[in-house]
């Protein structure tokens, strides 16, 4: 290093080396000259940010619809259809021999059916012990949700051990025949010795809903199923079930 731009400094018995004055004054102006240029770079950065549009904000919320009014007392229409977990398909004859029957429809991906699955499972293992015959169907389009499709059927019935057949209606027939709109919806029958199965209770679960503080208990449809069970009236007065809409095949109507 050149004699002009270093001093010696001895110090406890040790030598440094420590820059000149004129070495000082050119860090100096080069240290003000870049401390000048990032400030220039950071506030050309805050007026970009502070004119550049705001992000959009996207909300996406599920079509929450209720249960129709239907007419007690009207037939289970007919349905065949497959169960995609074990390949098997099943009629409304299959539960010929049942005092009762609970017809479930419901998606995979629906907050409204996720929220009560568990308590579905639990309600159909201890009432199909008493002599409830219960089947579930999905009718969704895989179309707009690929999600509900049958292979996907298969995993969520393996996954919550469902006691029940979890059926495929891939053509949405058998939503439009029982008049079927949301996920999930439940259907109750009772048969009266060889008289075809009729509509005894069309309603909700019970009042809790996603995010709520209601707790899932089941008490309408369970009472509803002890009434008939033990052969006894259900009131009229039902109220609706809510849930998602049933994804209908684009261009199509329910």
């Amino acid at each position: 290093m050149a004699a002009s731009t270093v001093i010696t400094a001895v110090a406890h018995g040790a030598s440094y080396l420590l820059p000149s004055r004129s070495a000082f004054s050119i860090s100096s102006r080069r240290l003000s000259s870049l401390s000048q240029s990032r400030t220039l770079n950071i506030s050309h950065h805050l007026q970009r940010r502070a004119n550049a549009p705001s992000p959009r904000r996207v909300v996406v919320r599920a079509a929450r619809i209720e249960s129709g009014g239907l007419k007690l007392g009207a037939r289970a229409p007919s349905f065949e259809l497959p169960e995609p977990l074990t390949g098997n398909v099943w009629r409304l004859d299959d539960f010929e021999l049942y005092p009762c029957l609970l017809v479930m429809f419901i998606c995979n991906h629906c907050p409204f059916v996720i929220h009560l699955k568990k308590d579905i499972v639990k309600l159909s293992n201890f009432y199909m012990k008493k002599g409830l015959a219960v089947v579930a169907i999905s009718s969704n389009s895989v179309v707009t949700h690929p999600q509900d499709g049958p292979e996907f059927m298969a995993e969520d019935a393996k996954m919550f051990k469902y006691p029940f057949p979890y059926l495929y209606d891939e053509s949405q027939e058998v939503a439009k025949e029982f008049g079927a709109v949301c996920t999930p919806e439940f259907f109750l029958y009772k048969k009266d010795g060889r008289r075809p199965f009729e509509l005894v209770y069309h309603g909700q679960f019970d009042d809790s809903r996603p995010s709520s503080n209601t707790p899932v208990t089941g008490r309408d449809l369970s009472l509803a199923i002890d009434l008939t069970l033990s052969c006894q009236p259900i009131p009229t007065n039902q109220k609706p079930s809510v849930g998602c809409s049933i994804k209908w095949h684009p261009g199509t109507e329910s």
